[in-house]
């Protein structure tokens, strides 16, 4: 890592390594002072950092800067028990949507930056997705297994606009005839019906819609760069309307914050066409916990104590526990009753009502590549 950041700073005098060395030489103690556009209130250091000091800076004055990261690989294998996929593609590191809550935000910290304002302005992207895509793909060893997006950062984040790595992406899964899910808050997906609906048609593809709330002002401030309600009940239509399966998910409850709208985000997302659904508790891995906390004293002070009180209720007296079984969903009285709600509003919606169509892998064929005969048919 440490020859790729001086590699970027080569490029990147003014901004990159210069930038990473001065700032981490100390701790970013900031005011916890809202922003309209950020989703962190500071910059606070990663666990891994050792040297402590003060600088100055505010959310306001953070632009976004995106920069090459290069990778040997674009498909990460997960064996985690708790998730329904067995491999991934992340586009980009860092998300410019700026969810306070995003579990991903400790991530920045293995390569030396900040969970917080870094996680949401300094982001980095595959630029040589499309060609690490296709080799793996053609090797003469892969097997074909379903390829989950947006299982870390959003695909279809704003700087997704500029790059279309994820619609690159897209047009070569569709040569390859091979499946994938993606799960978005983003309404760019919207650009990208064409090669979504040539996908459904072949079995190839489920699109999952992160719905968090229906409320503008809470959106703005919880998650400052996502499409807003409206927007995303409307990807869920179109997609609806072009036969390309759709689900909803409730992600992430956060008691006391949003999780009164359990039922009417349900029942917006059927009447919209969603006809599976799922939810997830909030969770705070490592510093996330206390970007929360001090997102919650600038925005619900009168509530703070009570949210986070419920969490370490979650999670046996902590804020968080990795454990597989329950890291999703909690545990105890408030994660039972949360999943009676959603079980019932999902029987009055119809959602859920059968299981969803399997995507097929059958089909999977490297372009001008003569299918080999399978000799058991």
């Amino acid at each position: 890592m440490g020859k790729w950041l001086q590699g970027v700073n080569d490029k990147y005098p003014a901004t990159t390594c210069n930038w990473f060395f001065i700032q981490y030489t100390g701790h970013m103690k900031l005011a916890a002072k809202p922003s309209a556009t950020r989703g962190a209130l500071s910059n606070p250091p990663g666990r891994f950092e050792t040297l402590h000091g003060e600088a100055a800076a505010t959310a306001e004055d953070r632009e976004t800067t995106l920069w090459p990261e290069p990778a040997r690989s674009l498909i990460s294998s997960n064996q985690s028990p708790d998730v329904p996929f067995e491999q991934s593609i992340n586009p980009y590191r860092g998300c410019e949507h700026g969810c306070i809550y995003c579990f991903a935000r400790p991530t920045h910290s293995y390569i030396g930056l900040s969970p917080g304002l870094d996680f949401e302005t300094r982001l980095f992207y595959k630029k040589d997705a499309v060609k690490l895509l296709i080799r793996e793909l053609s090797a003469p060893s892969y097997q074909c297994k379903p390829i989950a997006f947006g299982t870390n950062t959003d695909p279809y984040q704003p700087v997704e606009r500029d790059k279309a790595i994820m619609r690159d992406l897209l047009q070569v899964l569709l040569d390859f005839r091979h499946p994938l899910t993606i799960t978005t808050k983003g309404a760019l997906i919207l650009r990208d019906m064409d090669l979504l609906h040539a996908l459904s048609r072949r079995r190839l593809v489920r699109v999952t819609v992160s719905l968090t709330t229906l409320s503008n002002p809470l959106k703005r401030t919880m998650e400052p760069r996502t499409a807003g309600p409206r927007a995303r009940l409307k990807v869920i239509r179109r997609l609806q309307q072009l036969g390309i399966p759709v689900s909803v998910l409730v992600a992430p409850i956060i008691p006391f914050i949003n999780d009164h709208e359990l039922e009417s985000l349900l029942g917006k997302a059927a009447e919209a066409g969603a006809t599976h659904a799922n939810w997830v508790m909030l969770r705070l891995p490592w510093e996330v916990k206390d970007l929360f906390a001090q997102w919650l004293e600038a925005h619900f002070p009168d509530r703070k104590e009570r949210v986070l009180n419920t969490m370490r209720s979650l999670r046996d007296g902590k804020l968080y526990d990795a454990d597989f079984a329950t890291r999703r969903t909690g545990q105890g009285v408030f994660a039972d009753l949360i999943d009676k709600r959603f079980s019932s509003a999902c029987r009055k919606y119809g959602l859920n009502a059968q299981a969803p169509r399997p995507l097929v892998t059958e089909r999977f064929k490297v372009p001008g590549v003569a299918r080999q005969p399978d000799l058991f048919a």
